[in-house]
């Protein structure tokens, strides 16, 4: 074929064409640059754990512009709860949070990770609570002041039972408390971001996800003087003072020191800790106890306890659990407190002022002790 010249095509082809032909090339070239430079696109790849779903943007893997925010939201089956998001997390709002946001800026995989609702007991002064599998409450024994008052109560994940006071951790990290409230320990309403609870004879401590420490309540002997604390794990709350575990595994303590109940800046590798009113325990990473604070009932008689898992001090007693199940007194035994040598298969204990709580494996709910106010009435509770 005969190839036109360049000066007839110049000065032959229509203007039209040349200028449709100039719109086609700047609209390639401006899809080059957006798709190199403005439309990448990332994948983001969501799993979950047993016990809930990801009702947005659901499970599996979408691919987003770079930039995009996707809403999260993961939906807990009954009985369980919503615990964070885990895996590449950089991006996301809150972790914590089941309704969030992730900002694509890259790859990403992430998982919804749900925990089932733990049921677990406390005992209190006069009066003892148990949480079910469901997040229901319930309460057995002296309710002069209200304490007893927790059947509306839904979605907990913790309960804490002071002298005369009870305190509730929702699963959305938000609190509730109802009994005597003279010294403001109820004063709970505007706790967010709370992790777990402790309730002492007149104040309540509450531990936030970011490791801070918050308290109301009593104060005459600084044992709500908690606003320097950080990196903290637990806290432990006793009739004047407060015991908190930080993250390295050591303890701090304020308040009342008389009998060196706060003397606690020795203790290491310490996984647990409790307190009562004139005693102070930490058990080890080993399964060992240790002690501080007046023992004139033998309450701090347990330097000889091995393979521990947890342990809770009562008024002049301490209770521990073994890693076997079986569960382990000494110190005062009043009321026959410390009847629990022939418990098997318990997987929590709780002491209280003069009687003790036990949760056995299978959700049933044992209790020995003063029987005064019927706080020790949980054989009918299945707490599961």
């Amino acid at each position: 074929m005969t190839k036109l010249p360049t000066s007839w095509r110049r000065h032959h082809m229509p203007t039209g064409s040349i200028f449709l032909m100039m719109l086609i090339l700047l609209a390639l070239i401006g899809g080059l640059v957006s798709c190199g430079e403005f439309d990448v696109t990332y994948l983001l790849t969501i799993y979950r754990s047993d016990g809930g779903t990801v009702s947005l943007p659901g499970t599996g893997t979408r691919t987003y512009y770079t930039g995009s925010l996707v809403r999260l939201v993961a939906t807990p089956e009954p009985a369980y709860q919503f615990e964070r998001w885990t895996g590449d997390v950089l991006r996301i709002e809150d972790v914590n949070d089941a309704s969030t946001t992730i900002t694509m800026l890259d790859d990403y995989t992430i998982s919804a990770t749900f925990t089932a609702y733990k049921p677990m007991v406390a005992a209190g002064g006069w009066h003892t609570v148990g949480v079910n599998a469901n997040g229901t409450v319930v309460a057995v024994g002296a309710s002069n002041d209200g304490q007893c008052n927790v059947g509306a109560w839904t979605s907990i994940d913790q309960v804490a039972a002071g002298e005369y006071h009870t305190v509730g951790l929702r699963d959305n990290k938000t609190v509730v408390a109802v009994g005597l409230n003279t010294s403001g320990q109820c004063n709970v309403n505007n706790w967010t971001n709370i992790v777990q609870v402790a309730a002492g004879r007149s104040h309540t401590v509450g531990v936030c996800s970011n490791g801070t420490v918050v308290a109301v309540g009593l104060n005459t002997s600084g044992q709500c003087n908690i606003g320097n604390w950080t990196n903290i794990l637990q806290v432990a709350a006793g009739y004047e003072h407060t015991v908190g575990l930080c993250a390295n595994g050591t303890v701090v303590a304020v308040g009342n020191n008389a009998d060196g109940r706060c003397n606690v800046t020795s203790w290491s590798h310490i996984v647990q800790v409790a307190a009562d009113t004139y005693h102070t325990l930490g058990l080890t990473d080993e399964g060992r106890v240790v002690s501080v604070g007046k023992c004139a009932a033998g309450e701090c008689n347990v330097s000889g306890w091995i393979y521990m898992t947890q342990v809770s001090a009562g008024w002049q007693y301490t209770v521990g659990l073994r890693q076997d199940g079986a569960v382990l007194a000494v110190g005062s035994n009043t009321h026959e407190k410390r009847a629990v040598y022939t418990w098997r298969d318990i997987i929590q204990v709780s002491a209280g002022y003069e009687h003790t709580v036990g949760l056995y494996d299978n959700g049933e709910v044992v209790a020995v002790g003063d029987q005064t106010y019927w706080q020790c009435n949980t054989t009918d509770w299945m707490l599961r």
